[in-house]
């Protein structure tokens, strides 16, 4: 009779990298190919994997896109003595990340999903934007509605550059931002 081995490795495939080649495929097909053009299909088909392997993983390819997003921001690194400096630390982050390859185009076009799908909207705003609203208000010690506001106008003027010009903002123009937005938020004062 012989007796049955164990393995300490379970059936199937490893799974082991797989977030990881499926993410760096995503942000490759949609750096490629434009955000509506980045199927599910087409990103499995980039990371070598079956498409039932990316759906068991993510219901949709919006909430494939906000992990995907969530791994290429990682935290929001706030550095700085003062709340100028850590604002200041904080759009120049954002701003080298959405102009990242494939970043900026899978921001824009998931967030331009979540305008008409309430689910993408969801998980868009609870699974990406809340961590960082939260880590701002605990680093800034502001409510809730003018750390929405700090995020609605950065970000959203970042998309909107990319929006309109393809490009991420250079350097120059991310010291502007700075600076117009500096006055209305590091000082702590509520607007008038």
């Amino acid at each position: 009779m012989t007796q049955a081995t164990t393995s300490a490795r379970p059936p199937g495939r490893p799974r082991s990298g797989v977030n990881a080649v499926v993410f760096a495929a995503t942000l490759s097909t949609v750096h490629e190919l434009g955000y509506a053009r980045a199927t599910v299909d087409r990103i499995a088909a980039a990371a070598g994997v079956a498409k039932t392997t990316i759906y068991r993983r993510w219901p949709s390819k919006g909430a494939l896109i906000v992990d995907c997003l969530l791994d290429a921001f990682g935290p929001v690194p706030l550095e700085g003595a003062g709340r100028a400096e850590l604002m200041s630390s904080a759009i120049r982050w954002i701003a080298a990340k959405i102009g990242e390859p494939g970043v900026g185009d899978a921001f824009a076009g998931v967030f331009s999903d979540a305008i008409s799908d309430p689910a993408v909207r969801e998980i868009l705003s609870a699974r990406l934007q809340d961590p960082y609203r939260v880590a701002l208000q605990d680093a800034l010690g502001e409510p809730e509605n003018r750390v929405l506001f700090f995020i609605d106008v950065v970000v959203g003027t970042l998309l909107h550059r990319m929006g309109m010009t393809g490009e991420p903002m250079v350097d120059a123009d991310v010291d502007a931002l700075i600076e117009m937005v500096l006055p209305h938020f590091a000082d702590g004062a509520a607007p008038s």
